[in-house]
Protein backbone atom coordinates (compact mmCIF):
# COMPACT_ATOMS: atom_id res chain seq x y z
CA UNK A 1 0.00 0.00 0.00
CA UNK A 2 1.59 3.22 -1.16
CA UNK A 3 1.34 6.32 1.02
CA UNK A 4 0.93 9.44 -1.12
CA UNK A 5 0.84 11.96 1.71
CA UNK A 6 4.16 13.81 2.04
CA UNK A 7 3.41 16.36 4.80
CA UNK A 8 3.07 15.74 8.53
CA UNK A 9 2.41 18.44 11.12
CA UNK A 10 1.91 21.98 9.78
CA UNK A 11 2.14 25.07 12.01
CA UNK A 12 0.92 28.50 10.96
CA UNK A 13 1.22 31.73 12.89
CA UNK A 14 -2.08 33.61 12.42
CA UNK A 15 -2.00 37.39 12.27
CA UNK A 16 -4.75 39.31 14.02
CA UNK A 17 -5.54 42.97 14.65
CA UNK A 18 -3.93 44.51 17.73
CA UNK A 19 -6.08 43.40 20.66
CA UNK A 20 -7.47 45.99 23.09
CA UNK A 21 -9.47 45.76 26.29
CA UNK A 22 -13.09 44.91 25.62
CA UNK A 23 -12.52 43.38 22.19
CA UNK A 24 -14.56 40.28 21.34
CA UNK A 25 -11.52 38.07 21.13
CA UNK A 26 -13.41 34.93 20.14
CA UNK A 27 -14.94 36.59 17.09
CA UNK A 28 -11.62 38.20 16.10
CA UNK A 29 -9.75 34.89 16.28
CA UNK A 30 -12.45 33.01 14.38
CA UNK A 31 -12.43 35.57 11.56
CA UNK A 32 -8.62 35.60 11.45
CA UNK A 33 -8.34 31.79 11.25
CA UNK A 34 -10.99 31.56 8.52
CA UNK A 35 -9.35 34.37 6.54
CA UNK A 36 -6.02 32.56 6.73
CA UNK A 37 -7.60 29.37 5.39
CA UNK A 38 -9.16 31.28 2.50
CA UNK A 39 -5.93 33.14 1.68
CA UNK A 40 -3.69 30.08 1.94
CA UNK A 41 -6.14 27.64 0.35
CA UNK A 42 -6.28 24.91 2.98
CA UNK A 43 -9.12 22.99 4.61
CA UNK A 44 -9.69 22.24 8.27
CA UNK A 45 -9.59 18.77 9.77
CA UNK A 46 -10.83 17.16 12.95
CA UNK A 47 -8.39 17.66 15.84
CA UNK A 48 -6.78 20.73 14.30
CA UNK A 49 -5.55 22.91 17.15
CA UNK A 50 -5.85 26.66 17.66
CA UNK A 51 -3.49 28.07 20.29
CA UNK A 52 -4.01 31.57 21.70
CA UNK A 53 -1.30 33.38 23.63
CA UNK A 54 -2.27 34.25 27.20
CA UNK A 55 -1.25 37.86 26.57
CA UNK A 56 -4.13 38.70 24.24
CA UNK A 57 -6.67 36.93 26.45
CA UNK A 58 -5.57 39.04 29.43
CA UNK A 59 -5.45 42.20 27.32
CA UNK A 60 -8.99 41.70 26.07
CA UNK A 61 -10.06 41.19 29.70
CA UNK A 62 -8.25 44.34 30.83
CA UNK A 63 -6.51 42.22 33.44
CA UNK A 64 -3.94 44.74 34.69
CA UNK A 65 -2.82 46.05 38.07
CA UNK A 66 -0.71 49.05 39.03
CA UNK A 67 2.17 49.47 41.46
CA UNK A 68 -0.32 51.16 43.81
CA UNK A 69 -2.73 48.21 43.50
CA UNK A 70 0.05 45.79 44.44
CA UNK A 71 1.10 47.95 47.38
CA UNK A 72 -2.48 48.22 48.65
CA UNK A 73 -2.92 44.44 48.59
CA UNK A 74 0.44 43.86 50.29
CA UNK A 75 -0.53 46.28 53.08
CA UNK A 76 -3.97 44.71 53.48
CA UNK A 77 -2.68 41.15 53.66
CA UNK A 78 0.44 41.75 55.75
CA UNK A 79 -1.07 44.50 57.90
CA UNK A 80 1.61 47.01 57.00
CA UNK A 81 -0.34 50.01 58.24
CA UNK A 82 1.67 53.21 57.99
CA UNK A 83 4.63 51.69 56.15
CA UNK A 84 6.04 49.83 59.16
CA UNK A 85 6.29 46.46 57.44
CA UNK A 86 9.65 44.70 57.42
CA UNK A 87 9.18 42.02 54.78
CA UNK A 88 11.28 39.13 53.59
CA UNK A 89 11.11 38.70 49.81
CA UNK A 90 12.36 35.22 48.95
CA UNK A 91 13.64 33.72 45.69
CA UNK A 92 12.40 36.16 43.02
CA UNK A 93 13.55 35.49 39.49
CA UNK A 94 15.99 37.91 37.90
CA UNK A 95 13.81 39.60 35.32
CA UNK A 96 12.94 43.18 34.43
CA UNK A 97 9.86 41.97 32.59
CA UNK A 98 8.60 39.54 35.20
CA UNK A 99 9.49 40.95 38.59
CA UNK A 100 10.71 44.55 38.51
CA UNK A 101 7.30 46.25 38.57
CA UNK A 102 6.03 43.79 41.17
CA UNK A 103 9.01 44.72 43.35
CA UNK A 104 8.09 48.39 43.01
CA UNK A 105 4.69 47.63 44.50
CA UNK A 106 6.18 45.60 47.33
CA UNK A 107 8.68 48.36 48.15
CA UNK A 108 5.93 50.97 48.13
CA UNK A 109 4.17 49.00 50.88
CA UNK A 110 7.15 48.26 53.13
CA UNK A 111 9.51 50.06 55.48
CA UNK A 112 12.31 47.56 54.88
CA UNK A 113 12.80 44.66 52.49
CA UNK A 114 15.08 41.73 53.14
CA UNK A 115 15.60 40.50 49.60
CA UNK A 116 16.90 36.94 49.50
CA UNK A 117 18.36 35.75 46.19
CA UNK A 118 19.35 32.20 45.35
CA UNK A 119 22.75 31.64 43.77
CA UNK A 120 24.48 31.07 41.41
CA UNK A 121 21.16 31.33 39.53
CA UNK A 122 17.47 31.88 40.09
CA UNK A 123 14.78 29.24 39.77
CA UNK A 124 14.61 29.40 35.99
CA UNK A 125 18.36 29.60 35.37
CA UNK A 126 19.16 33.32 35.19
CA UNK A 127 22.68 33.46 36.58
CA UNK A 128 24.04 35.91 39.11
CA UNK A 129 27.52 34.63 38.23
CA UNK A 130 29.28 31.81 36.42
CA UNK A 131 28.68 28.57 38.39
CA UNK A 132 32.31 27.59 37.77
CA UNK A 133 33.23 30.23 40.36
CA UNK A 134 32.06 27.79 43.01
CA UNK A 135 34.89 25.47 42.13
CA UNK A 136 37.38 28.30 41.82
CA UNK A 137 36.45 30.37 44.86
CA UNK A 138 34.91 28.50 47.78
CA UNK A 139 33.37 25.28 49.04
CA UNK A 140 29.66 25.21 48.16
CA UNK A 141 28.64 23.23 51.24
CA UNK A 142 30.35 25.76 53.51
CA UNK A 143 28.41 28.58 51.86
CA UNK A 144 25.02 26.94 52.13
CA UNK A 145 25.49 26.16 55.82
CA UNK A 146 26.29 29.79 56.71
CA UNK A 147 23.70 31.04 59.21
CA UNK A 148 21.41 33.63 57.71
CA UNK A 149 22.97 33.27 54.28
CA UNK A 150 25.64 35.49 52.77
CA UNK A 151 25.55 39.24 53.30
CA UNK A 152 25.87 41.43 50.23
CA UNK A 153 29.34 42.50 51.37
CA UNK A 154 30.53 38.92 51.77
CA UNK A 155 28.95 37.93 48.48
CA UNK A 156 30.76 40.71 46.63
CA UNK A 157 34.08 39.79 48.26
CA UNK A 158 33.74 36.22 47.01
CA UNK A 159 31.98 36.53 43.66
CA UNK A 160 32.55 40.13 42.65
CA UNK A 161 30.36 42.05 40.21
CA UNK A 162 28.72 40.16 37.35
CA UNK A 163 26.12 41.09 34.75
CA UNK A 164 23.43 38.95 33.19
CA UNK A 165 24.62 37.18 30.04
CA UNK A 166 21.79 38.45 27.83
CA UNK A 167 20.52 41.66 29.46
CA UNK A 168 23.81 43.07 30.75
CA UNK A 169 22.11 43.96 34.04
CA UNK A 170 23.63 43.63 37.51
CA UNK A 171 20.40 42.50 39.16
CA UNK A 172 21.68 43.05 42.68
CA UNK A 173 22.18 46.74 42.02
CA UNK A 174 19.05 46.92 39.87
CA UNK A 175 16.74 45.46 42.53
CA UNK A 176 18.38 47.51 45.27
CA UNK A 177 17.76 50.65 43.20
CA UNK A 178 14.07 49.81 42.76
CA UNK A 179 13.54 49.18 46.47
CA UNK A 180 15.20 52.43 47.48
CA UNK A 181 13.51 54.46 44.74
CA UNK A 182 10.13 53.40 46.11
CA UNK A 183 10.98 54.42 49.64
CA UNK A 184 12.04 51.24 51.43
CA UNK A 185 15.33 50.23 53.00
CA UNK A 186 17.01 47.30 51.25
CA UNK A 187 19.09 44.50 52.73
CA UNK A 188 20.11 41.85 50.25
CA UNK A 189 20.91 38.30 51.37
CA UNK A 190 22.13 35.31 49.37
CA UNK A 191 21.04 31.81 50.29
CA UNK A 192 19.61 28.65 48.77
CA UNK A 193 17.82 27.80 52.02
CA UNK A 194 14.51 29.65 52.37
CA UNK A 195 14.60 29.21 56.16
CA UNK A 196 17.51 31.66 56.43
CA UNK A 197 15.06 34.53 55.92
CA UNK A 198 13.54 33.76 59.35
CA UNK A 199 16.74 35.06 60.97
CA UNK A 200 15.66 38.51 59.74
CA UNK A 201 11.86 38.57 59.73
CA UNK A 202 8.88 36.27 60.26
CA UNK A 203 6.78 37.96 57.56
CA UNK A 204 7.68 36.60 54.15
CA UNK A 205 6.56 37.00 50.55
CA UNK A 206 7.47 33.84 48.64
CA UNK A 207 8.34 34.64 45.02
CA UNK A 208 9.48 31.35 43.52
CA UNK A 209 7.16 29.92 40.88
CA UNK A 210 7.26 26.15 40.56
CA UNK A 211 8.51 25.38 44.09
CA UNK A 212 6.36 27.94 45.91
CA UNK A 213 4.20 25.41 47.75
CA UNK A 214 7.20 23.65 49.27
CA UNK A 215 8.81 26.97 50.21
CA UNK A 216 5.64 28.16 51.96
CA UNK A 217 5.25 24.88 53.85
CA UNK A 218 8.84 24.95 55.08
CA UNK A 219 8.64 28.55 56.26
CA UNK A 220 5.33 28.05 58.06
CA UNK A 221 6.54 24.85 59.73
CA UNK A 222 9.64 26.62 61.08
CA UNK A 223 8.03 29.68 62.57
CA UNK A 224 6.98 31.99 59.74
CA UNK A 225 4.16 34.08 61.18
CA UNK A 226 2.77 35.52 57.93
CA UNK A 227 3.82 33.68 54.79
CA UNK A 228 2.21 34.51 51.45
CA UNK A 229 3.24 34.02 47.85
CA UNK A 230 3.01 36.11 44.71
CA UNK A 231 0.03 33.89 43.89
CA UNK A 232 -1.78 35.36 46.93
CA UNK A 233 -1.29 39.00 45.88
CA UNK A 234 -3.92 40.57 43.57
CA UNK A 235 -5.81 37.30 43.72
CA UNK A 236 -9.31 38.70 44.13
CA UNK A 237 -11.22 41.77 42.88
CA UNK A 238 -10.17 44.89 44.82
CA UNK A 239 -12.71 46.05 47.39
CA UNK A 240 -12.49 49.64 46.14
CA UNK A 241 -12.94 48.54 42.53
CA UNK A 242 -14.90 51.63 41.47
CA UNK A 243 -11.95 53.90 42.30
CA UNK A 244 -9.30 51.83 40.54
CA UNK A 245 -7.81 52.62 37.15
CA UNK A 246 -7.12 48.90 36.80
CA UNK A 247 -9.51 46.24 38.10
CA UNK A 248 -7.35 43.20 37.44
CA UNK A 249 -6.85 40.06 39.52
CA UNK A 250 -6.23 36.35 39.06
CA UNK A 251 -7.91 34.12 41.61
CA UNK A 252 -5.54 31.19 41.01
CA UNK A 253 -2.16 32.75 40.28
CA UNK A 254 -2.25 36.35 41.55
CA UNK A 255 0.93 38.09 40.37
CA UNK A 256 2.48 34.88 39.05
CA UNK A 257 2.70 34.95 35.27
CA UNK A 258 2.51 38.75 35.13
CA UNK A 259 4.43 40.81 32.58
CA UNK A 260 5.43 44.45 32.49
CA UNK A 261 2.87 46.62 30.72
CA UNK A 262 4.17 50.09 31.61
CA UNK A 263 6.79 51.32 34.06
CA UNK A 264 4.14 51.25 36.78
CA UNK A 265 1.74 48.45 35.80
CA UNK A 266 1.70 44.76 34.91
CA UNK A 267 -0.56 42.56 32.84
CA UNK A 268 -1.67 39.55 34.86
CA UNK A 269 -2.09 35.97 33.70
CA UNK A 270 -5.59 35.69 32.20
CA UNK A 271 -8.58 34.56 34.27
CA UNK A 272 -11.78 32.70 33.30
CA UNK A 273 -9.70 30.66 30.88
CA UNK A 274 -11.89 27.54 30.82
CA UNK A 275 -14.95 29.47 29.67
CA UNK A 276 -12.89 31.25 27.02
CA UNK A 277 -11.52 28.09 25.40
CA UNK A 278 -14.95 26.46 25.51
CA UNK A 279 -16.58 29.45 23.84
CA UNK A 280 -13.87 29.81 21.19
CA UNK A 281 -13.95 26.10 20.39
CA UNK A 282 -17.69 26.36 19.85
CA UNK A 283 -17.29 29.25 17.42
CA UNK A 284 -14.51 27.55 15.48
CA UNK A 285 -16.28 24.18 15.29
CA UNK A 286 -19.42 25.82 13.97
CA UNK A 287 -17.53 27.93 11.42
CA UNK A 288 -15.21 25.14 10.19
CA UNK A 289 -17.64 22.23 10.66
CA UNK A 290 -14.77 20.31 12.27
CA UNK A 291 -13.85 19.32 15.82
CA UNK A 292 -11.27 22.04 16.47
CA UNK A 293 -9.31 21.89 19.75
CA UNK A 294 -8.27 25.09 21.56
CA UNK A 295 -5.70 25.98 24.20
CA UNK A 296 -4.31 29.12 25.79
CA UNK A 297 -0.52 29.08 25.97
CA UNK A 298 2.09 31.04 27.87
CA UNK A 299 5.80 30.33 28.16
CA UNK A 300 7.06 27.16 26.54
CA UNK A 301 8.78 24.55 28.69
CA UNK A 302 12.24 24.46 27.16
CA UNK A 303 15.77 25.42 28.13
CA UNK A 304 18.24 27.71 26.36
CA UNK A 305 21.47 25.77 25.76
CA UNK A 306 23.71 28.85 25.90
CA UNK A 307 22.41 30.76 28.90
CA UNK A 308 20.99 27.67 30.66
CA UNK A 309 17.74 29.53 31.20
CA UNK A 310 14.57 27.49 31.55
CA UNK A 311 11.98 29.50 29.69
CA UNK A 312 8.99 28.68 31.88
CA UNK A 313 8.48 31.79 34.02
CA UNK A 314 4.70 31.33 33.88
CA UNK A 315 3.12 29.07 36.50
CA UNK A 316 1.94 26.66 33.78
CA UNK A 317 2.43 26.29 30.02
CA UNK A 318 -1.32 26.19 29.38
CA UNK A 319 -3.88 27.51 31.88
CA UNK A 320 -6.81 26.05 29.93
CA UNK A 321 -7.52 23.74 27.01
CA UNK A 322 -10.33 21.67 25.50
CA UNK A 323 -10.84 18.06 26.53
CA UNK A 324 -9.32 16.58 23.39
CA UNK A 325 -5.87 17.83 24.40
CA UNK A 326 -5.81 15.97 27.71
CA UNK A 327 -3.21 13.25 28.28
CA UNK A 328 0.24 12.30 27.02
CA UNK A 329 1.39 11.04 23.60
CA UNK A 330 1.03 7.34 22.79
CA UNK A 331 3.88 6.93 20.33
CA UNK A 332 6.42 4.35 19.22
CA UNK A 333 9.95 4.89 17.94
CA UNK A 334 10.17 4.18 14.20
CA UNK A 335 13.90 3.55 14.24
CA UNK A 336 13.46 0.96 17.02
CA UNK A 337 10.89 -0.91 14.94
CA UNK A 338 13.07 -0.74 11.84
CA UNK A 339 16.16 -1.99 13.74
CA UNK A 340 14.39 -4.75 15.69
CA UNK A 341 10.96 -6.21 14.81
CA UNK A 342 11.31 -5.45 11.11
CA UNK A 343 15.06 -5.53 10.59
CA UNK A 344 14.60 -8.25 7.95
CA UNK A 345 12.46 -5.97 5.78
CA UNK A 346 13.22 -3.01 3.55
CA UNK A 347 11.63 -0.66 1.05
CA UNK A 348 7.86 -0.63 0.62
CA UNK A 349 7.51 -3.88 2.54
CA UNK A 350 9.15 -2.26 5.59
CA UNK A 351 6.95 0.85 5.27
CA UNK A 352 3.80 -1.24 5.09
CA UNK A 353 4.79 -3.34 8.11
CA UNK A 354 5.52 -0.27 10.23
CA UNK A 355 2.23 1.39 9.22
CA UNK A 356 0.31 -1.73 10.15
CA UNK A 357 2.07 -1.87 13.53
CA UNK A 358 1.14 1.76 14.21
CA UNK A 359 -2.48 1.14 13.26
CA UNK A 360 -2.66 -1.72 15.73
CA UNK A 361 -0.97 0.42 18.37
CA UNK A 362 -3.55 3.18 17.87
CA UNK A 363 -6.42 0.75 18.41
CA UNK A 364 -4.73 -1.14 21.23
CA UNK A 365 -3.23 -0.40 24.62
CA UNK A 366 -0.95 2.39 25.77
CA UNK A 367 2.59 1.98 24.42
CA UNK A 368 4.29 3.91 27.22
CA UNK A 369 6.91 1.91 29.07
CA UNK A 370 7.49 -0.51 26.20
CA UNK A 371 10.82 -0.80 24.44
CA UNK A 372 9.09 0.41 21.27
CA UNK A 373 8.35 3.76 22.96
CA UNK A 374 11.91 4.20 24.22
CA UNK A 375 13.10 7.76 23.50
CA UNK A 376 9.63 9.23 22.93
CA UNK A 377 8.58 12.16 25.14
CA UNK A 378 6.32 11.26 28.12
CA UNK A 379 5.12 14.83 28.64
CA UNK A 380 1.65 16.29 28.76
CA UNK A 381 0.28 16.99 25.30
CA UNK A 382 -0.60 20.53 26.37
CA UNK A 383 2.99 21.20 27.49
CA UNK A 384 4.30 20.00 24.14
CA UNK A 385 1.74 21.89 22.07
CA UNK A 386 2.02 25.02 24.22
CA UNK A 387 5.80 25.01 23.78
CA UNK A 388 5.38 24.56 20.04
CA UNK A 389 2.95 27.49 19.95
CA UNK A 390 5.31 29.69 21.98
CA UNK A 391 8.22 28.99 19.65
CA UNK A 392 6.03 29.58 16.59
CA UNK A 393 4.28 32.78 17.64
CA UNK A 394 7.30 34.56 19.08
CA UNK A 395 7.19 37.17 21.83
CA UNK A 396 8.27 40.16 19.75
CA UNK A 397 6.82 41.81 16.66
CA UNK A 398 5.66 38.87 14.55
CA UNK A 399 2.04 39.84 15.11
CA UNK A 400 0.88 36.21 15.32
CA UNK A 401 -0.71 35.71 18.75
CA UNK A 402 -2.73 32.80 17.38
CA UNK A 403 -1.22 29.55 16.12
CA UNK A 404 -2.97 26.95 13.98
CA UNK A 405 -1.55 23.43 14.15
CA UNK A 406 -2.74 20.77 11.71
CA UNK A 407 -1.83 17.12 11.61
CA UNK A 408 -0.32 17.03 15.10
CA UNK A 409 -2.14 13.81 16.00
CA UNK A 410 -1.40 12.14 12.65
CA UNK A 411 1.26 9.48 12.28
CA UNK A 412 2.82 7.42 9.49
CA UNK A 413 -0.34 5.38 9.11
CA UNK A 414 -2.66 8.36 8.73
Amino acid sequence: MKNTRTVGTVIRGIRTPIIREGDNLGDIITRSVLSCAADEGFNFGDRDIVGVTEAVVARAQGNYVSVEDIAADIKAKFGGGQKNLELGVVFPILSRNRFAVCLKGVALAAKKIYLMLSYPSDEVGNQLFDPDLFEDKIDLNALQSTKGGLSEKKYREIFGFSKHLFTGVDYIEYYRGIIEEYGAEAEIIFSNNCLDILDYTKEVLVCDIHTRKQTKRRLISKGGEKVLGLDNICSEPPSDIDSRVYKGYNEKYGLLGSNTSTETSVKLFPRDCDSFVSSLAGKLRTAANRKIEVLIFGDGAFKDPQGKIWELADPVVSPAYTEGLEGVPNEVKLKYLADNQFKHLKGEELDDAVREYIKNKDSGSDSQGSMQSLGTTPRKITDLIGSLCDLSSGSGDKGTPVVLIQGYFDNLSS
